[in-house]
């Protein structure tokens, strides 16, 4: 679908319209879970800061619209400091009705789940993406994976050429782990730039295994952005794929495991990035997810809707770091409360909630500068 717009009209809608619905279903997940154990909500705002808008149900709950769309949170009763950390004292001198409720007086089993319920909220909107595409459009499967995994020629200079592969091999496996169609070989492999991996390949009735140093090579997409990929020059002799429409539960199992495969890789890159073998420029923040998100809509409402499955599996995830002032966070201070059998000191939540948050913006606004710098206008 061509656009018909300037991209910087796709820009100022992309961005609101993949984060803001991804970040109420966040939000409701924690509520309605909230909600089923009693636990009253005082406030649900889609934001941080001022309030734009907003309106009181019958119940006591002010939904509001804030002036920072960068996030939002839902305040249950006894929720008094943005960390969520209880007032010891408060709590034990709390009365009848103060108790009745409170977030805080309900069993710490209700607390994580109320707590996980927002990423598993993501997780969930993700995987019903997913087995909505491969129930409508179907799953690629090849049209003849011998034919997809067998070599038919090399780019110049290939390393796998030159680390004795031939033409006619029939790729088996990559560093041990069996390939299906040549998109797994392309997974097993654009990951790793600079690495070398071992390949097997069928040859006759022999199977032979290769040390294959993986080239480093920077693509560039239609919009100008750049990413470093592995690539070994291997010409496949068969491209076809043919789609293939599944049921409700055989599309949710695909559903799962490609949603598996993209955690898998969002874990590796952060590791390698972690280790030095991709540039810490990779990282993005709120602006790139706009630039991302408009170029995604730009391209049609599939590809957008893709593209938010993919921006809320991604928010499941971070949110479910050990972090304090994360879901994880909390999740983790639950965790050492059922060990203990008590919770954590409010000394030491504090501390560690200060810590998080500290390292949450110091985070953001590196992330955000270097969305910045990465920008045309600043000559990235």
């Amino acid at each position: 679908m061509e656009s018909s717009l300037p991209l910087w009209v796709y820009y100022l809608i992309g961005f609101p319209l993949v984060l803001g619905p991804l970040v109420v279903f966040h939000e409701l997940g924690h509520y309605l879970v909230g909600r089923w154990f009693g636990v009253e909500a005082e406030a649900f705002s889609v934001g941080f800061g001022k309030e734009i808008a907003g309106f009181t149900d019958k119940r006591g709950t002010r939904w509001k619209l804030a002036v920072l769309p960068l996030g939002g949170y839902v305040q249950f009763k006894g929720d008094m400091n943005p960390a969520s950390i209880p007032d010891a004292e408060a709590s034990a001198k709390a009365s009848v009705e103060e108790r009745r409720g409170s977030f805080h007086h309900a069993a710490l089993w209700k607390r994580a789940l109320i707590v996980f319920a927002g990423p598993a909220t993501n997780i969930l909107l993700t995987l019903a993406i997913f087995a909505g595409f491969f129930m409508v459009i179907g799953n690629p499967v090849p049209a003849d994976a011998d034919q997809q995994l067998t070599v038919a020629g090399f780019a110049e200079n290939s390393p796998a050429e030159m680390a004795g592969m031939e033409i006619g091999d029939r790729i088996v496996s990559v560093e041990g782990e069996t390939v299906e169609d040549f998109r797994d070989v392309q997974d097993s492999i654009m990951l790793y730039p600079g690495r070398t991996l071992e390949m097997t390949v069928a040859r006759g009735a022999a199977e032979r295994s290769f040390a294959v140093p993986v080239a480093s090579h920077e693509m560039t997409d239609r919009f100008g952005n750049t990413s470093k990929i592995g690539m070994v020059g291997i010409q496949s002799a068969g491209a076809e794929y043919q789609f293939e429409s599944k049921g409700p539960i055989a599309a949710l199992g695909l559903a799962v495991d490609h949603s598996i495969g993209i955690v898998d890789m969002m874990v590796t890159g952060i590791g390698q990035i972690f280790t030095g073998e991709r540039s810490i420029q990779e990282l993005g923040g709120p602006v790139k997810i706009g630039k991302y998100a408009g170029e995604q809509l730009s391209m049609g409402p599939l590809v957008f809707v893709q593209f938010a499955a993919l921006i809320s599996l991604n928010l499941a995830f971070i949110n479910l770091l050990p972090i304090p002032a994360l879901d994880g966070g909390h999740l983790a201070f639950y965790a050492a409360e059922a060990v203990r059998r008590k919770p954590v000191g409010p000394r030491g939540q504090e501390v560690a909630y200060r810590a998080g948050v500290a390292l949450v913006l110091m985070l953001m606004i590196f992330v955000t500068i270097n969305d910045l710098v990465s920008l045309p206008v600043f000559g990235g």
